[in-house]
C-alpha cells in the first residue's frame, strides 16, 4: 500500500527512486542536494542496493554508466558546479542510448556560486549537457509530490527512449517539507532489461571491442537514429499545466518554485480584474510548445518569471511563439520571486509601460 508521509524534498526524491527499483547510486555530496546521498547512505543498504560516494562528480557518472550498462536502474544527483562535471558522462549516456536518471538541485551562481536558491542551470541542462548533439529529457517538478512522481516517471521514460532523463529541481523544492504519497516498492529485474543496454560480449575475439549497441557504433545511421528519437520525444512527451490562459491579457511562463509564485499571482491578479494566465513547464525539454496554442491569441505579451540573471527561458518562449509576441521578464536572483511583483509587472505590460527583454 502507498504511504502518506511528510518528507523533505531531497529525501522524498531518494525514497521514490528506491521504490522505482533503483539499486545503484554513485555521486558526491554538494549543497543543496546532500540529503539525497545522506538518506541513501543507510536506506540503499536496506533494499539490497549499492551506494558509492565517489571522489568527485565525474567519477560518479562513469561508475553510474557501468551499472546502467549492466542493467541496473541508476541514480546520481548534484547541484550547479557539480552538475557541470556531469557533462562528459552525460554526453556519453546520451550518445550511447544508456537509460539513467540524474538530478540537478539548482543553486545560485556561476563558478562555485553560493548555496542560495536559483534557477540558473536552465541553459546548461536544457541546451547543454555535453559535447556534440547531446539531448535528453528534462523534467521540472514544482512540489515535493511532483518530484516523487517525476522520479518514478523518469525511469520509465529512460527505458522507453533509451536515454538519460534529468530532473531539474531547485534548492527550495529540495529543502522544503510537504506531505507526499509514496508509491509501493517496485523491484527491477537487472537480468531482464527492457532495452538493448547490456554490453555485448566479445566472445572468442579477444582483439574485439565491447559494443554498447547505441547509435555511436555506426555513424552511417547516427543522424537518422537520433533525429527519429528526438522527433518522437518532442511529439509525445511535452508536458505542461495551463492556468487561465484562454482569455489572458498577459501570460506568465515559469517552472519549479517560481511557478508556484505565479499561481498565487494569477489568483491575486484575477481578484483585481487583471487577466493574468500561466503556462507552467513540466518538461523543459521537450519544451511544451503545444501549450502556447491554448493561450489567448490577442495576449499582449508573455512574462518569463525565473530565478536567473539572463532570462534563460526567454529564447524558448520566443521560439514557441514564432517570435510573434513581446516577451518580458521578472528575473530574481537568490530570492524567490514575489507574487505581488508579478502582478505589478503584468499591469505595466497591459498599460504599455513595461520594457521587453532584449
Amino acid at each position: 500500500m502507498a504511504d502518506r508521509v511528510v518528507m523533505k524534498g531531497n529525501e522524498a526524491l531518494a525514497e521514490a527512486a528506491l521504490r522505482a527499483g533503483c539499486r545503484f547510486f554513485s555521486g558526491y555530496p554538494i549543497t543543496p542536494q546532500t540529503e539525497v546521498l545522506e538518506y541513501l547512505s543507510w536506506r540503499m543498504d536496506e533494499v539490497g542496493g549499492t551506494l558509492i560516494q565517489t571522489e568527485d562528480e565525474l567519477t560518479g557518472l562513469h561508475m553510474l554508466t557501468g551499472a546502467a550498462l549492466a542493467g541496473a536502474r541508476v541514480l546520481s544527483t548534484s547541484a550547479g558546479p557539480g552538475f557541470a562535471l556531469f557533462h562528459e558522462g552525460l554526453s556519453y549516456l546520451a550518445g550511447c542510448d544508456i537509460p539513467s536518471v540524474l538530478v540537478d538541485v539548482q543553486r545560485v551562481g556561476s563558478a562555485c556560486g553560493d548555496i542560495s536558491v536559483s534557477q540558473g542551470d536552465y541553459e546548461e541542462v536544457v541546451h547543454g549537457g555535453g559535447n556534440g548533439d547531446s539531448q535528453y529529457l528534462v523534467l521540472t517538478p514544482a512540489s515535493v509530490q511532483e518530484q516523487v512522481d517525476m522520479v518514478i516517471e523518469a525511469y520509465d521514460l529512460a527505458e522507453q527512449y533509451k536515454t538519460p532523463v534529468v530532473i531539474l529541481s531547485d534548492a527550495i523544492i529540495g529543502q522544503m517539507m510537504e506531505g507526499v504519497t509514496l508509491p509501493d516498492m517496485k523491484e527491477h529485474d537487472i537480468d531482464a532489461p527492457t532495452s538493448e543496454r547490456i554490453m555485448k560480449e566479445m566472445g572468442d575475439d579477444l582483439n574485439g571491442t565491447i559494443s554498447f549497441g547505441g547509435p555511436l557504433s555506426d555513424y552511417n545511421t547516427y543522424s537518422e537514429v537520433f533525429t527519429k528519437k528526438w522527433a518522437a520525444i518532442k511529439e509525445a512527451e511535452q508536458k505542461w499545466e495551463n492556468i487561465e490562459v484562454a482569455d489572458c491579457d498577459v501570460c506568465c511562463v515559469s517552472y519549479g518554485i517560481s511557478s508556484r509564485v505565479c499561481k498565487e499571482a494569477v489568483k491575486k491578479a484575477r481578484a483585481k480584474g487583471v487577466k493574468l494566465g500561466l503556462v507552467r513547464l513540466k518538461t523543459a525539454w521537450p519544451f511544451p510548445e503545444k501549450a502556447f496554442a491554448e493561450v489567448n491569441p490577442d495576449v499582449k505579451g508573455f512574462l518569463s518569471v525565473e530565478m536567473s540573471i539572463k532570462g534563460q527561458v526567454v529564447p524558448d518562449i520566443r521560439l514557441a511563439t514564432n517570435c510573434n509576441y513581446p516577451v518580458f521578464g521578472y528575473f530574481s536572483v537568490k530570492d524567490v520571486p514575489d507574487s505581488d511583483k508579478v502582478v505589478e509587472i503584468a499591469e505595466s505590460i497591459i498599460a504599455g509601460t513595461a520594457k521587453e527583454v532584449k
